[in-house]
């Protein structure tokens, strides 16, 4: 499964947001030394029921990115 989501790191809360297919993540990390990246895919593993193992991020250093997530 692919899916295109945006990131609001440094938010002060956790939420996802689904919005026309995509999906807007709320971070409380701050988008440094992949802290909010790492806090994405705990919340993507939750949220899918999968490992972090099965999930790929394209466009780790940018706001909007590429979600592949095996099962």
């Amino acid at each position: 499964m692919i899916i295109k989501i945006r990131v609001k790191p440094d938010s002060g809360k956790q939420e996802i947001v689904e919005i026309d297919g995509k999906y807007l993540f709320y971070l409380k990390q701050k988008a440094v030394r992949g802290r909010a990246n790492a806090e994405l895919m705990n919340l993507l593993s939750k949220r899918f029921k999968t490992s972090v193992k099965n999930i790929s991020v394209r466009g780790k250093t940018s706001r909007d990115k590429i979600v592949e997530i095996r099962q």
